[in-house]
């Protein structure tokens, strides 16, 4: 199969998951239980993808678990997105410093 077979595959997957739910559902979603799951779906994607960019970016994962308690810690606290990844910055920085020694 060639790589435009693929490509138009693809497309047409990303078409149907994107056109069908504005085509099919017409009327408000009255069920409590799906509202509740359709508003967390974009936040447990994110998790998703980016939980093992986590865990995987640093040289060792001791660092990666301690940068990622602080950063629950902080986000916990009420710090926004940028105080919170600065935090894991530095704390993935100092943690590694720490164990190289």
């Amino acid at each position: 199969m060639s790589n435009w077979a693929y490509i138009l595959v693809m497309v047409g997957v990303t078409y149907l998951i994107r056109t069908l739910p504005l085509t099919l559902i017409r009327k408000p979603i009255r069920s409590r239980f799906l509202q509740s799951f359709l508003y967390y779906v974009p936040y447990v994607t994110l998790t998703v993808m980016t939980f093992p960019a986590i865990l995987e970016a640093t040289q060792s994962p001791v660092s990666a678990v301690i940068a990622l308690a602080a950063g629950v810690a902080a986000a916990w606290l009420g710090a926004g997105l940028l105080p919170v990844a600065v935090i894991c910055c530095l704390t993935v920085f100092v943690s590694e410093w720490f164990l190289a020694v």
